[in-house]
């Protein structure tokens, strides 16, 4: 588990860096001015060392069936290498040139056909299929019609399309939806006639809210407001591929709806343990991406081993030996809710507003629940209890602006399949423990008072910017003695 040394070193209290560079490269002096607006925010990004935690328990990785926990992925991929023992180990070129292969070929057929569509193609990752889709689907006089909470990666792709009229409607909000349709319909003549086209962009389940899209009722809107058919939708399965569905095939197929929807992006970096990324779509959608989509043109193609591992978890789903393990997923976090609400000190926590968990409202009448599960608290607080449940053995982690907006600042946990009921109870108990004594420092009223994990932590960070100082000092007073100049 974590200790208080090691998060000192993962959150450390960092210090503006361009006020102390006078004399130094401009280059470098205006790089450190922007990475000083993100440490003024206490926003900066750091790749963290030995993370996780030594014999911590994981609620943070998207490894959702634990594919890579349980080694199931791992002996299937080395079993598909063992069926193909001659196999290159690059591509050697782009899939135009070079880089094709009568495997990846079978293994984008075995994909369509798996998740119920005509054709797919493969890309190095969601996010370069994301934005391959909407640099290049949108064709001029369209509209890009999108959720104010998609993912960065379809805002690149916006920023690069031809469709320049594009408008979000309110998160999950059918009615606001409904609202924005209308007005294109009514404002934007070429639609109107069915001479162009609304592209609609969705997530299945939002990874910092996890919850859900309505997209069954966004469909029937648009069937109603576009009665022509042109309006389509892209939905990008990032977090639901292997989770939803019958043996996995996402949430779209989870609600009969693979028929409705034009494009799906399947992502294979997170329950499906590996790289890469499948575009699902017809013939059209395919060829267009594959002669204007300059990602995947002047890209090399994934390389055999990449190929083989996405093939390997496909086989997983494929043979239902994952259908268990998206059932006990299901389970656990109905579990987690189960024991947060039993716990004497949920309501209390709740109507004071240290605790907010979204996604359990009524979640004994939904017909699933989602593995991400986000938990509020107030905004200084966030930090105050990560350090708390890190320090219990359990890891995860905030997830701050500007990966969510200003203000919703959040705890991020993802239930696995690898997790027990033992470490699901004690997340929660820990969570409790810490919201209790919470409200016994709000109760007294003493101003500057922490917790006592936050008081562990900052006295870290308090001894480690006390050395950082010392160094400076100490490098200042050599140089002077050495005769150097600054």
């Amino acid at each position: 588990m974590a200790n208080p040394t090691l998060l000192a070193e993962w959150f450390p209290d960092y210090e503006l860096k361009a006020p102390g560079m006078r004399g130094e490269s401009i280059f470098y002096r205006n790089l450190e001015e922007q990475l000083d607006g993100r440490r003024s925010d206490r926003s900066v990004y750091t790749i963290r060392r030995n993370e996780p935690a030594p014999n911590s328990i994981d609620f943070s990785t998207l490894d959702f069936l634990g594919l890579t926990h349980n080694g199931l992925a791992r002996q299937q991929f080395l079993d598909e290498l063992a069926a193909n023992p001659k196999f290159n180990l690059g591509a050697g070129g782009s899939r135009l040139l070079n880089g094709n292969s009568i495997y990846a070929d079978i293994l984008e057929k075995e994909i369509a056909e798996f998740h119920c569509g005509e054709n797919a193609l493969l890309f190095g990752s969601g996010f370069d299929a994301n934005v391959a889709i909407f640099e290049v689907i949108p064709r001029p006089g369209d509209v890009i019609v999108f959720d104010e909470l998609v993912h960065a990666s379809m805002h690149d792709g916006m920023r690069g399309s031809l469709a320049l009229n594009r408008q979000s409607f309110k998160h999950n909000d059918v009615d606001s939806f409904r609202e924005v349709l209308t007005e294109i319909c009514e404002t934007q003549e070429l639609i109107k006639k069915g001479q162009r086209t609304v592209i609609i962009a969705v997530e299945s389940l939002y990874s910092m809210d996890g919850d859900c899209s309505p997209l069954k009722e966004l469909v029937e809107v648009a069937k109603e407001v576009f009665s022509g058919g042109n309006a389509q939708f892209i939905v990008d399965e990032a977090h639901t591929t292997g989770v939803f569905g019958k043996q996995g095939r996402g949430y779209v197929y989870e609600l009969g709806l693979q028929h409705d929807i034009a494009i799906r992006m399947h992502t294979c970096g997170k329950a499906l343990a590996c790289n890469g990324a499948a575009v699902v779509c017809r013939e059209p959608v395919r060829d267009t991406l594959i002669n204007h989509a300059r990602g995947f043109i002047y890209s090399t193609a994934l390389s055999f081993p990449t190929l083989a591992a996405i093939r390997s978890s496909y086989k997983l789903l494929m043979s239902g030996q994952t259908e268990q393990l998206q059932s006990w997923l299901q389970y656990l976090v109905k579990h987690f809710f189960h024991t947060m609400q039993e716990n004497a000190v949920w309501d209390e926590a709740h109507d004071e507003g240290i605790l907010n968990i979204p996604n359990m409202e009524d979640w004994e009448g939904k017909p699933f629940v989602t593995h991400v599960v986000p938990v509020m608290t107030r905004q200084r607080y966030t930090k105050w209890l990560c350090w708390h449940l890190q320090l219990a053995g359990f890891n995860c982690f905030p997830i701050d602006y500007p990966a969510v907006p200003r203000g919703m600042n959040r705890l991020r946990i993802v239930i696995h399949a690898h997790n027990t009921e033992a470490e699901v109870e004690g997340l929660s108990k820990a969570i409790c423990e810490w919201a209790q004594e919470m409200l016994d420092i709000e109760e007294r009223g003493k101003k500057g008072e922490v917790p006592s994990a936050a008081r562990q932590v900052i006295a870290c960070q308090t001894e480690n910017k006390a050395t950082i100082g010392n160094g400076i000092k100490n490098g200042v007073k050599n140089g002077v003695k050495n005769g150097v100049k600054r």
